[in-house]
């Protein structure tokens, strides 16, 4: 097991470099419209701020080309503050001579939340020089980013290189639960994926092909898998490349004797109807798009879930950021936050529909990685986690 905040020692004064995941959604006039990373991350700052330690926090946000203020992580230094009043400070640069002078001057037990990581080239380029920088203002360097564990970004991966480091409760948390999920699942278990795209998230299904009991697909990403049944899915989206992966897919499902499951009906619009009024039909014909799951897919996805053991679901099952569209969604969140299965849901877009929906605080672990999740459910590694040191058995 990787070395976690509770295997550090002698904390009090210790300059703490804390890698977190405030890539949080946020408008165009800086208002943070989802909280959920920045709460998950409490705990952590919480634990070191009791210990005295000088807790310095960097992150990203969004993808900038050089400095944008629109990307700024000042909004989120307001979030820290209710939580931290009177501890919780803001530097408009991540690194050099003004910030380690800031340092230098905190209290004991206080926050310095530094800018935009990526705000530097360096950043994603996994540029040595950028990670020393970092690296040279803290004793001790502490990695709770999950949803970016999968990167090898300065501060994410390189930084770890040079410091005594380990991993915070966010990202134990994370591990622990998706691993156990992987490796001893609650049976009868059950898998939801929803989305865009099937070459996304193929080695995830091949990965779970060997471990879940049925794979429940909706979404944009159920209309290849129609397609390769032989469904009429009208104007819907379905690439010649993802029908292909889709029906190895399927071929893979029946040599292992696993049951994939896909939409029976739909919620639809027509192409050339300009109110874009939405229908529910039971086949899409050649003007139809399909926007959502219909009622009857609902009850047949929900039936599975009422008897599952466990539920993993990463992906919204509609367009669930347009209100006509969104029904399949949260019925499908109500329906797994009332069943007695151990539920997780994983990615940006899910946890946010979960939330949208009011069941969020239902579910039994909702998780903040998005690419990270994805990484493990393929059955792969997560190259921030290599790097930290290993514990004390």
């Amino acid at each position: 097991m990787k070395r976690t905040i509770r295997d550090l020692v002698d904390l009090e004064g210790k300059n703490i470099l804390l890698r977190a995941d405030f890539n949080v959604p946020i408008d165009k006039v800086g208002r943070i419209l989802d909280t959920t990373r920045i709460i998950a991350e409490i705990p952590t700052i919480k634990y070191l701020v009791e210990k005295g330690a000088k807790v310095i926090i960097c992150s990203h946000l969004g993808r900038p080309k050089g400095y944008d203020i629109r990307l700024s992580l000042w909004p989120i230094s307001l979030i820290l503050m209710k939580y931290f009043p009177g501890k919780v400070q803001f530097s408009h640069k991540t690194v050099g001579d003004e910030v380690k002078a800031r340092i230098e001057s905190m209290s004991k037990g206080s926050i310095l939340l530094l800018e935009n990581t990526r705000f530097h080239e360096g950043e994603e380029k996994n540029d040595t020089k950028f990670a020393k920088e970092l690296a040279s203002l803290a004793d001790i360097y502490v990695n709770d980013a999950f949803g970016v564990c999968h990167r090898k970004h300065a501060s994410i991966y390189g930084v770890a290189r040079f410091l005594p480091n380990a991993i915070g409760f966010l990202v134990e948390t994370e591990l622990n639960v998706i691993s156990q999920a992987l490796q001893n699942s609650r049976k009868p278990f059950v898998a939801i994926f929803g989305g865009f795209k099937v070459k996304d998230k193929i080695k995830v299904l091949k990965n779970m092909l060997s471990k879940a009991d049925s794979i429940l697909i909706g979404g944009a990403m159920a209309y290849p898998f129609l397609v390769a049944t032989w469904k009429s899915v009208g104007i819907s989206p379905a690439s010649s490349e993802s029908i292909t992966q889709a029906q190895e897919i399927l071929l893979e499902a029946e040599k292992l004797q696993k049951r994939i499951i896909l939409p029976i009906d739909h919620i639809a619009i027509r192409a050339n109807d300009r109110r874009q009024r939405a229908f529910v039909t039971n086949t899409l014909e050649e003007n139809m798009i399909g926007c959502d799951i219909g009622p009857k897919t609902v009850e047949l996805f929900g039936n599975e879930i009422r008897k599952a053991g466990q539920v993993i679901w990463n992906g919204p099952l509609g367009k669930y950021e347009e209100p006509k569209f969104r029904e399949g969604t949260f019925k499908i969140a109500e329906i797994l936050a009332n069943s007695p299965c151990y539920s997780i849901v994983g990615g940006g877009d899910s946890v946010s529909a979960v939330n949208k929906s009011g069941k969020a605080k239902m579910i039994n672990h909702l998780s903040t990685g998005g690419g990270a999740t994805m990484h493990l459910l393929e059955g792969g590694s997560l190259p921030a986690i290599d790097v930290i040191q290993e514990g004390l058995e």
